[in-house]
């Protein structure tokens, strides 16, 4: 039915983009908004017999619009970006999947956070949000090295495994020994070091695992 709607906004020569019944019309001024909100709403509920969301229909600038999770900005012509109760969601559910709590493998782990970043990312991938996914990226690593270094345990398994990844038998067991919280540590330089985005994003081919797939790297790719 909503495809008579199309009709007359075309018939009216105006700029508008609809996705099921969620619609955007663009005009020129507040004015020019306000008649056309009260025309379109009229049509829609005296033609189409259908009712009009009074409490999510509104006149407003585009900067203050979210329409299907996206927001938008101007610079030299209009952007559209993840508005920002999208961006908080994303961060919320990355959070919840890198908790230190939950005792899960680290395959299982990545495995579940690619197909959250592919996802968002590939939804959100006319964006403009480099900026953003870098932040998130940086985060994410943190909070995984969060987990790693809570997994190894015992001090003598954090010593050997940090010598593994190249260092000195005193740097390992200095930080191995280090009675710092895990945020702390996360992020020593030896810690960030051993457990590399190089390392974090690589195959381990002995364990049938695929790396950690980076939302900034992913999107620009």
């Amino acid at each position: 039915m909503l495809n008579l709607l199309d009709k007359e906004l075309e018939a009216r020569g105006l700029h508008f983009t609809r996705y099921a019944d969620d619609t955007i019309i663009l005009v020129k001024s507040e004015k020019a908004a306000n008649r056309v909100m009260i025309s379109i709403t009229d049509f829609i509920e005296r033609k189409l017999g259908l009712k009009v969301n009074a409490t999510k229909t509104k006149v407003c600038k585009p900067n203050d619009l979210k329409y299907l999770g996206f927001g938008f900005y101007k610079s030299s012509k209009w952007e559209c970006i993840p508005h920002r109760d999208s961006k908080m969601k994303f961060q919320r559910t990355l959070k919840s999947l890198t908790k230190r709590s939950e005792s899960i493998s680290l395959d299982t782990r990545f495995e579940r956070l690619n197909w959250t970043i592919r996802g968002w990312v590939n939804y959100f991938r006319i964006s403009k949000m480099k900026t953003f996914l870098t932040k998130i990226d940086e985060h994410l690593r943190t909070r995984i090295r969060m987990i790693i270094w809570k997994q190894w345990k015992k001090p003598k398994t954090q010593e050997d495994n940090l010598v593994k990844c190249g260092y000195s038998r005193g740097e390992a067991r200095g930080l191995a020994n280090c009675r710092k919280g895990y945020m702390f540590i996360a992020h020593s330089k030896i810690l960030q070091n051993a457990i590399s985005k190089t390392r974090l994003a690589k195959p381990n081919k002995k364990k049938e695992r695929r790396g950690l797939v980076f939302a900034l790297d992913y999107y620009l790719a």
